[in-house]
C-alpha cells in the first residue's frame, strides 16, 4: 500500500499506467473530417472550391485534456484510491479474529461486524491467511465452524454470525483456537463485548501466546431489563447498564401479546448508579394484555422481559356453598361473586382444600363463622406467601363474633369485630339505610365513582381502634367501614362487613361491587403454571436481537427448580416454555444484571476504540466520473463532427460542446453520489425484487394452480381486463402477477382470482393462517370454480373441490348478490355478472351490502371469467362464450371491470340508494 497523507492506494503498481498519458495525448490529438455529401451536377461544386470554413486537423486542447482526465481516473480508480485507509498489518503470519458474539454483544453488534470486515479487508490486501472464531455457538455442530479460511469464505462467515441470546464460553474458543493449524507468530484481533467473563483472563493469556494481541472494546454497552411485582402492585422495571457513569435517560415501552405499544416511560440512571427503576403504569383493562418490557433502540436479549402470566393472570377460587344454596342459585353468596369477576378473571369453584393445594389467586370466603384450626393454619400459611382472601359477613360471622365476644385478627380477619351485628331496628342501629361514602383515601378504590344508589341494610361492626382507618378501603356515609384489609406477610385479607347477595344489601346488585372485586383481583399477586421440580419445553425464544422466534434445534426443555431461577444457556434460550395456553416466561435480564465490566488484560495487550475512523474507498467515485467523461466525450464529438442537426458552422458545433461539456461538469457530483450509494448497497434479492414490482403499482393477480394451462388463461385474462382497465376506468394497472398463496406477500394485492382445479394441492396450515390474515386485513379472493357448465342446478365438481380446499379457511356466510348490491353499480349498472358462461349466480358475504366501507372478504362464481377474458399471442380471444356470444363477452368483461372497481373503492356507491328521494326533493 502506498500512502500520501490522508490518500493511499491499495494497488499502488498500477499507477504506473499515469505514464502512458503523453502516449494517449499523441494518438487522440488527430480529429479525421467528417464525410461531407456534395449536390451534383458538377457546377455546384464551384461553390465550394473556396470554403469559407475549415475543418481543423488538430483537436482543441480542451477537448485533449478531457480524454487525458478520463485515461487518468481510469487508472486511479484501478490503483483503488483510499481515503483514511488503516496501516498495514504488523507481522507476516496469518491473522486470527475472535469475536464475541454472547448476549452482551448485541446492541454494538453493527460496530462489531464493521470491524470483524475491516479486518479481513486489510488481510485480503496484505495476501495473508485468516481465521475467524466465535465465542458463543448455538448448537454442538456449530462448534466446528470458525478456523482457517480465504478472506472471502471469512467474510460470508462474518455476514452470517449475529449474536446469541446467551453468554459466550470462551474456554471453548480457546480450545478450538489451540486445535486449529495456526502458525505463529500471529496477529490477534479480539473483538470483545466488554462484559466481563470468568473465562476472559484464560483465553487472553492463550490468544498472546500467538503473537501480538489487539483488544477492541467501547461502542455501544450493554443494559439488562428486568420487571417485577413492586409494592401496591405496581409493575416495576429496573434497568442496569455496565459502567456507573453520568446521568443517563434509557427509553422503555410496554407491548400488548399483538405487537401493540400500550405505554412508554423513562428510566433514569443517576450519576454513578448501576441501576434506575421506574413503575410502569397501565389502566387495569391494559395490564392484562401486556407481554413484554423493551428498552427502546438498544437491540438484545437482556434488553427485552417477557411476562407470563404471573405478572396478569389472577385465578379466583370460589369455596362452594351449602347444598341449600347451590338448589337456590339466585340466593347464594358466589352467584354474585362469580357473575361480578367472570368478565376478567379465571373463577372457579370447589373446596377450601382443593384451592390450597393449587396454585391460586384469590380465594373468595362466603359467610364463615369459626374456621377449622388445620384449615385456619392452612389459609394463614397460604396468605403469607402472597394469597388474597376475600371474605363475606353474614349470620354466621355476626353470631361468632357474639358467642365469643367479637372475633380478632387471629380467626383471619383484618380488623377486630364486635359481638353480633348492627341492623335497621336493632340496638346499634339507624332509622334508614346507610349509603356508601365517597372513595378517597390511598385504596384501591380510589378512583372510583361515586355510588348514593347503593343501600346497605346490615352489617358487622369494627372495633375502633389506631389502625382502623388505615385498614378500612370504603366506608358508608356515617363512617362506618364497610369493606377493611390488612396485610399478611406478603398477602393480604380483604373483608367485606356485609353479605355478597342481597340478604343485607343491595351493593351486589351494583356496579360498585364488580368495581370492587375488580380492584382486588387487581391488586392481588399473579401465579404461574409452572410447578417446582416439574420441567416444560420451549414454545417461543429469543434471538441475539430480543425478537422472538422458533425454537433453536438445540433448544431442550427446561426444569425448575424449586426456588431457582432456570440457567440460561444455548440449550434453555430465554423465552417462554411450557404449552400455547399456558407459558412460562424464562428471562436473561437477571443473570445479565449482574454483569461487570471486562478486566485488566495481559501486559503488552494493545486497546483500540470500535469505530476508530472508516475507510473511504474513492473507486467508485473515480469510475463514475470517467464514465460521464466518456458520455460528454462521444456527444461533443457527434457536434463538432456536424452529424448533430442543427448545428451548423465549426463555432457554434464549438461553442455548443463547450456547454455541453460544462453541464456534464456539473452533473457530475449528483451522479457519482448515486453511484457511490447504489456501489454501497447490497443487491436485491429475487424476492425483494418480486415485492417492489408488486408495490410500486396497482396490479391484478392470479393464484398458480400448477396446471399450466388454467394459469396461463388467468394470466391472459387479467392482462386484458387490465387493458380493459386502462382504456375505460381510471384505473391503470400494470401487467398482472402469479402468487404463491404459500410463499409470496398476499397483502400487495386487493384481490387474488383463484380459479379451482381438480389436481390443486390442499392448503397447508402456514398457508391457511396466511389466507384468514390476508381476508382479515381487507383482502378479497375471488374463488372461480369454472363448472357452470358442469354443474347444471346442483354443485359441480369445481364447487366440490372448492369445499374441500377452503375446509380450513375462516370465510364467512356467503349468500347470491342481492338486487341493489353495489357490485351491481360500481362502474356499470350491472343484473347478472356473466362470464364464459352464464345461468349461475354470484356469491358475496352474507348482509355486507349493508355495511358502509366493507368489502366482501369472498367471492364465489363459476362462469370462467378468465377464459371470457383471455386473448391469444395474435390478439383474439381464445374462446367461445355461450350462449350469448360476444354481447355476452363485453358482458363478462364490465363484470370484470365491476369487480376490480368494488374491490379498489368499497362500498362508496352505496350512497347512491338515497338518490331518488334526492331527486324527488329537488324536483319539488
Amino acid at each position: 500500500m502506498l500512502s500520501l497523507g490522508p490518500l493511499a492506494f491499495a494497488s499502488p503498481w498500477l499507477l504506473a499506467g499515469l505514464i502512458a498519458l503523453p502516449a494517449i495525448w499523441l494518438l487522440i490529438r488527430i480529429t479525421p473530417p467528417a464525410p461531407r455529401t456534395v449536390a451534383f451536377p458538377a457546377i455546384r461544386l464551384l461553390y465550394g472550391l473556396q470554403s469559407p470554413e475549415e475543418t481543423p486537423d488538430r483537436t482543441p486542447w480542451w477537448l485533449l485534456l478531457l480524454r487525458l482526465l478520463f485515461a487518468a481516473l481510469v487508472i486511479l480508480a484501478l490503483a483503488q484510491p483510499l481515503i483514511g485507509a488503516k496501516q498495514e498489518l504488523e507481522g507476516s503470519g496469518p491473522v486470527v479474529i475472535v469475536v464475541d458474539n454472547g448476549w452482551a454483544a448485541a446492541p454494538g453488534w453493527p460496530e462489531r461486524k464493521a470491524a470483524a470486515l475491516e479486518l479481513i479487508e486489510r488481510t485480503e490486501r496484505a495476501g495473508r491467511a485468516i481465521a475467524v472464531f466465535p465465542t458463543a455457538f448455538s448448537d454442538s455442530a456449530a462448534l466446528e465452524r470458525g478456523g482457517l479460511m480465504a478472506p472471502e469464505a471469512a467474510r460470508t462467515f462474518v455476514n452470517g454470525l449475529a449474536p446469541q441470546p446467551w453468554a459466550g464460553v470462551p474456554s471453548v474458543a480457546a480450545e478450538r483456537i489451540e486445535a486449529a493449524p495456526i502458525e505463529r507468530p500471529a496477529s490477534v484481533f479480539w473483538l470483545t463485548d466488554g462484559v466481563e467473563d470468568a473465562e476472559d483472563a484464560a483465553l487472553a493469556e492463550r490468544l498472546i501466546r500467538f503473537g501480538a494481541l489487539t483488544v477492541y472494546e467501547g461502542g455501544q454497552q450493554p443494559m439488562a431489563l428486568t420487571a417485577r411485582i413492586g409494592d401496591g402492585n405496581a409493575l416495576t422495571a429496573r434497568v442496569t447498564r455496565l459502567n456507573a457513569g453520568a446521568q443517563e435517560i434509557v427509553n422503555i415501552r410496554a407491548v400488548a401479546t399483538d405487537g401493540r405499544v400500550l405505554t412508554r416511560t423513562t428510566a433514569t440512571f443517576a450519576e454513578g448508579e448501576p441501576a434506575a427503576e421506574v413503575d410502569v403504569e397501565l389502566p387495569l383493562e391494559l395490564r392484562n394484555e401486556l407481554a413484554r418490557l423493551e428498552l427502546v433502540d438498544l437491540p438484545g436479549a437482556a434488553s427485552v422481559a417477557l411476562l407470563d402470566e404471573s405478572f396478569r393472570r389472577r385465578p379466583v377460587g370460589l369455596v362452594a356453598g351449602t347444598g341449600f344454596a347451590d338448589s337456590q342459585p339466585l340466593l347464594e353468596e358466589m352467584f354474585f361473586i362469580d357473575r361480578a369477576l367472570s368478565p376478567f378473571s379465571e373463577v372457579s369453584r370447589g373446596t377450601l382444600a382443593e384451592f390450597l393445594e393449587r396454585d391460586i389467586s384469590v380465594i373468595a370466603l362466603p359467610d364463615t363463622g369459626l374456621l377449622p384450626p388445620s384449615e385456619k393454619q392452612q389459609l394463614f400459611d397460604w396468605v403469607e406467601k402472597g394469597g388474597t382472601l376475600v371474605r363475606f359477613a353474614g349470620p354466621r360471622l355476626a353470631a361468632a363474633s357474639l358467642e365469643n365476644r367479637g372475633l380478632g385478627e387471629s380467626e383471619l380477619l383484618p380488623v377486630r369485630l364486635r359481638g353480633g351485628d348492627r341492623s335497621l331496628g336493632g340496638v346499634l342501629s339507624w332509622s334508614e339505610p346507610a349509603a356508601l361514602a365517597p372513595f378517597d383515601g390511598e385504596t384501591p378504590f380510589a378512583d372510583l365513582p361515586d355510588y348514593d344508589n347503593v343501600l346497605i341494610y346490615k352489617q358487622v361492626l369494627a372495633e375502633p381502634s389506631i389502625e382502623l382507618a388505615d385498614r378500612t378501603w370504603a366506608s358508608l356515609a356515617d363512617g362506618t367501614p364497610i369493606v377493611t384489609a390488612a396485610a399478611r406477610g406478603d398477602g393480604r385479607i380483604v373483608l367485606f362487613h356485609t353479605t355478597a347477595n342481597t340478604d343485607w344489601s343491595d351493593l351486589s346488585l351494583s356496579g360498585a361491587f364488580v368495581e370492587m372485586l375488580r380492584r382486588i383481583v387487581a391488586v392481588s399477586a399473579g401465579v404461574g403454571q409452572r410447578a417446582d421440580g416439574g420441567t416444560a419445553a420451549p414454545v417461543e425464544t429469543l434471538d441475539g436481537f430480543g425478537q422472538l422466534v422458533s425454537p433453536p434445534a438445540s433448544a431442550r426443555a427446561i426444569s425448575f427448580l424449586k426456588g431457582e431461577a432456570a440457567a440460561v444457556n444455548h440449550e434453555h434460550p430465554p423465552g417462554y416454555y411450557g404449552s400455547e395456553l399456558s407459558r412460562t416466561a424464562v428471562n436473561l435480564g437477571p443473570e445479565a444484571a449482574k454483569m461487570a465490566p471486562l478486566a485488566a488484560l495481559p501486559g503488552g495487550t494493545a486497546r483500540v476504540s470500535y469505530g476508530g475512523g472508516d475507510e473511504l474507498d474513492l473507486a467508485p467515485w473515480a469510475l463514475s466520473a470517467a464514465v460521464l467523461l466518456l458520455l460528454a466525450d462521444f456527444v461533443i464529438t457527434l457536434v463538432m463532427r456536424g452529424l448533430v442537426p442543427g448545428v451548423g458552422n465549426a463555432r457554434v458545433r464549438e461553442t455548443a460542446a463547450i456547454l455541453l461539456l460544462g453541464t456534464a461538469l456539473a452533473a457530475a457530483p449528483a451522479a457519482v453520489q448515486a453511484q457511490n450509494i447504489i456501489s454501497s448497497g447490497a443487491p436485491m434479492s429475487e424476492e425483494e425484487r418480486w415485492i417492489m414490482r408488486a408495490a410500486l403499482a396497482t396490479r391484478l393477480a392470479y393464484v398458480i394452480t400448477g396446471d399450466r394451462e388454467v394459469d396461463e388463461i388467468s394470466r391472459s385474462g387479467l392482462s386484458n381486463l387490465t387493458e380493459i382497465l386502462t382504456q375505460r376506468t381510471a384505473v391503470e394497472p400494470l401487467e398482472p402477477m402469479a402468487v404463491d398463496v404459500e410463499v409470496d406477500e398476499l397483502s400487495l394485492f386487493p384481490l387474488l382470482y383463484w380459479p379451482v382445479t381438480e389436481a390443486q394441492n390442499d392448503l397447508t396450515p402456514n398457508g391457511v393462517a396466511r389466507l384468514n390474515l390476508y381476508m382479515r386485513n381487507g383482502g378479497t379472493l375471488f374463488f372461480d370454480t369454472r363448472d357452470r357448465i358442469d354443474s347444471g342446478s346442483g354443485a359441480g365438481p369445481g364447487l366440490q373441490r372448492l369445499r374441500a380446499l377452503t375446509r380450513e379457511l375462516d370465510i364467512p356466510a356467503l349468500a347470491p348478490v342481492p338486487e341493489n348490491h353495489v357490485l351491481t353499480k360500481t362502474f356499470y349498472l350491472l343484473e347478472s355478472f356473466p362470464g364464459r358462461y352464464e345461468g349461475g349466480r354470484l356469491y358475496v358475504q352474507q348482509d355486507e351490502g349493508d355495511r358502509s366501507s366493507e368489502v366482501s372478504p369472498v367471492i364465489v362464481g363459476s362462469h370462467d371469467w378468465a377464459a371470457a377474458w383471455a386473448k391469444s399471442d395474435d390478439g383474439f380471444y381464445q374462446f367461445p362464450v355461450v350462449p350469448g356470444g360476444e354481447i355476452q363477452r363485453e358482458m363478462a368483461l364490465r363484470s370484470g371491470v365491476n369487480l376490480v372497481m368494488y374491490m379498489l373503492t368499497g362500498n362508496y356507491k352505496a350512497d347512491q340508494v338515497h338518490v331518488p328521494a334526492i331527486l324527488e326533493r329537488l324536483g319539488q
